[in-house]
């Protein structure tokens, strides 16, 4: 570094008038620079990066997680620039980085936000290792879905449960303070709609109301604002015909005028040159000036900011004032990650990877995540002690690879522990274990093996079959328009059901599946999402009954995938469907009137309930809901309500129950949806044991957008349900007064 020009520090001088001296020493060149994300994942980063890093001309990189590799690019940028500038170091640390965690929508299932803060944080530490200061996480999308590929990686299609575990993935990155050991910041994407993608097809256009934007999918970025989100990424695909990475409505009216965002925006990877592919501009220094003038601070991967903004500023097509303002933030941020005081990484200051605790929060966070969706008759837990013999059949039993799931880029095969090498630890000598994968991979036809796989479960006391997706059918660009159990999966459970023996399904997927096909052919039904690094213990320890599932689902699912979308917060309609309305095609009298069919909201083939609504999830407790009440019957708006209820547990053994707050407001200025989770609670019972649950209800959470776009209170009567899910049927109702 230039000797003329000394290293900025923190040294008591307040970080905006650091950022500020350090502007104004900057070239047009080296803002650009900052401004300037590279991809650093081929051949060796620092020999064809040295000229840039040099010229200040390289904000960012990402994709580099050799720590040495790392350290090499930032004594470049700092000892060998002429204003010593450190980088940010960027990677897509989703649901875990060495030690991986269930995928988004399983830590979803949890229903959890200190267990997924506790994620988040292990996942932090363990990237800051390799020199990473920076993750494009939490996606925070409402997904509504099924069909599309980032599903798992959203939290799910209800916006309280989102927003709560937006803002325990933040703090769990980002610490109490950035600088903090193993804080790396964080980026809530992608704003905004990107889970209303049309068909569930990844990329595709969106087009939602500005009521329902700011009523459903606005909500969990705010949430990550008020958290302290560092930095906001928009979302690829155009919204109400303006795509995100240009919407100066999205970027600046809502995000920086209306919520105060100060933190960096980031663009999706090359998303700023594809404005011109959208139609939305002419070529490449077009995308530019939209996108910076929308108010994209960086650009990722592309060079449409380093090819055309100086020329755009010459031409006074985009002000000086932009880019100062762009380049604050990017530097702002670097302060406060400590880069200017220590920018190098020696991984001896962190504790080493797949430590202990990292494991062991793997673990708690599967076992959380895995939903009990059938159990016939007690099937499980199954009894050691009672089986002589266990038949493992299906190609997930034993997927090391495949049980990750999406968007693992650092994550090992060989660390993985599979529910099969964990049901042979469990069952040891004493129990005979035969597993017949019986498929390939998940999309595989039936074959001979089939056969070897009736024979083992004919024999067998009892079978567990391992079906689902292999980890590459969920993800960006991956999205499915059938979703059902790929391959001849659904022939397989019928051919083992033949067999007359106990069977039991774990599924492994990274969305929502349609599984009427398959729900009345086995015994019982585990849905345990793709569950990460720790996934065969917890897998084992519950078919076993070493722990009861907890699990929750995040989403609905369908019965079949022309009911999508079907989601728990729907509005009422003018012809809601009830029980005795709905007549099947099946039952159709061909010589009745059109009337007598039901004239409501639902379909002749599939009726109008899902297969499993959301928020559903069985237990080995037997739990009881009763004695729902209210502090008052009457609330004013500035007032806080008591809601309370009565949960018992009458089964044998402990475990933990969700208790789940659901509203409804029954007249407003603008429809409103038949339920509202507005409050949930883990709660662990013992056996005979009854606790009383309580929620707090302020009437903020009452508030919506009407048709005015003000966000308020109305006046009016409410109901209130507390139960296990969103089908919860004790319920109580309230009104609200107005203020005066």
């Amino acid at each position: 570094m230039n000797s003329a020009s000394p290293k900025p520090t923190s040294d008591a001088v307040p970080i905006a008038q650091q950022v500020q001296l350090l502007l104004e020493k900057m070239t047009l060149a080296e803002k650009i620079g900052q401004m300037w994300q590279r991809n650093a994942s081929e051949g060796h980063p620092a020999d064809y990066l040295r000229e840039d890093l040099r010229a200040g001309r390289v904000g960012a990189v990402i994709n580099v997680v050799d720590v040495s590799v790392v350290n090499e690019l930032q004594r470049i940028a700092v000892e060998e620039s002429r204003l010593g500038i450190p980088l940010l170091v960027g990677r897509d640390v989703i649901h875990g980085f060495r030690t991986i965690m269930p995928l988004p929508l399983g830590l979803a299932a949890t229903w959890n936000p200190a267990l997924v803060s506790e994620c988040a944080r292990v996942s932090a530490h363990e990237a800051a290792t390799a020199g990473i200061n920076w993750t494009f996480a939490p996606m925070i999308d409402i997904a509504r879905d099924p069909r599309w590929g980032r599903i798992a990686e959203s939290f799910g299609e209800d916006v309280f449960l989102t927003s709560r575990l937006a803002e325990a993935m933040v703090h769990g990155f980002q610490d109490v303070d950035l600088s903090a050991p193993g804080a790396i910041a964080a980026c809530a994407k992608h704003f905004a709609g990107y889970g209303a993608a049309e068909s569930g097809r990844d990329y595709a256009t969106t087009s939602i109301p500005e009521i329902e934007l700011r009523n459903v999918y606005f909500p969990p970025f705010e949430a990550a604002v008020a958290a302290g989100v560092s930095t906001l990424m928009p979302s690829f695909c155009d919204l109400n015909g303006v795509p995100a990475t240009g919407n100066e409505f999205l970027l600046r009216q809502v995000l920086r005028d209306e919520w105060g965002f100060a933190g960096v925006i980031v663009s999706d990877w090359d998303s700023v040159r594809q404005l011109s592919i959208h139609g939305l501009t002419e070529d490449d220094a077009r995308s530019a000036q939209s996108a910076v003038l929308a108010g994209v601070d960086m650009e990722m991967e592309g060079d449409a900011y380093r090819n055309h903004l100086a020329d755009l500023v010459e031409q006074g097509r985009v002000g000086m004032d932009l880019l100062d303002s762009a380049v604050a933030r990017i530097l702002d941020l670097k302060f406060r990650l400590g880069l200017f005081d220590n920018p190098y990484t020696d991984p001896a200051d962190f504790p080493p990877l797949l430590d202990g605790t990292a494991l062991e929060t793997a673990r708690r966070a599967a076992l959380q995540s895995i939903v009990l969706l059938r159990n016939r008759d007690g099937t499980l837990p199954l009894c050691s002690e009672r089986l002589r013999s266990v038949a493992v059949i299906g190609p997930l039993a034993d997927a090391p690879h495949e049980q990750l799931g999406t968007w693992t880029f650092d994550g090992l095969a060989a660390d993985t522990v599979t529910p099969l090498q964990s049901l042979r630890t469990l069952l040891g000598a004493g129990t005979e274990l035969r597993h017949v994968p019986a498929m390939a991979h998940s999309r595989s036809r039936a074959g001979p093996e089939f056969e070897d796989a009736f024979a083992a479960t004919r024999d067998a006391d009892a079978t567990i079959v391992f079906l689902g997706e292999e980890a590459i059918l969920s993800g960006e660009a991956h999205s499915r328009a059938d979703i059902g159990l790929p391959g001849d999966q659904v022939d397989l459970v019928r051919r083992l059901r033949r067999a007359g023996k106990p069977l039991v399904a774990v599924i492994m997927a990274g969305r929502p599946l349609t599984l009427t096909d398959i729900v009345d052919e086995v015994d019982a039904l585990l849905f345990a999402w793709h569950p990460g690094t720790m996934g065969g213990p917890a897998i084992a320890d519950l078919l076993f009954g070493r722990e009861s599932p907890s699990g929750k689902l995040p989403a609905t699912f369908p019965r079949m995938v022309g009911q999508v979308p079907i989601y728990y917060s729907q509005k009422n309609t003018g012809k809601p469907p009830t029980p005795d309305q709905v007549v099947h095609i099946d039952a159709i009298d061909p010589y009745a009137p059109q009337t007598s069919l039901g004239m409501t909201a639902f379909h002749l083939d599939a009726g109008y309930r899902p297969l499993f609504p959301f928020g559903f999830g069985l237990s080995y407790a037997d739990f009881r809901y009763s004695d729902i009440r209210l502090d008052a019957d009457e609330i004013r708006v500035g007032e806080t309500l008591g809601v309370s209820v009565q949960l018992a547990n009458h089964g044998a053994v402990a475990a933990d129950e969700v208790v789940q707050l659901y509203v409804r407001d029954l007249v407003g200025s603008a429809t409103r949806p038949v339920r509202e989770l507005k409050g949930f609670r883990r709660v662990r019972v013992e056996p005979g044991e009854s606790v009383q649950v309580k929620f707090d209800l302020h009437t903020e959470h009452l508030a919506f957008f009407g048709r005015a776009m003000r966000r308020m209170t109305e006046p009016g009567e409410f109901h209130a349900w507390i139960g296990g899910s969103s089908d919860a049927d004790l319920g109580v109702s309230f009104r609200v007064l107005g203020a005066d």
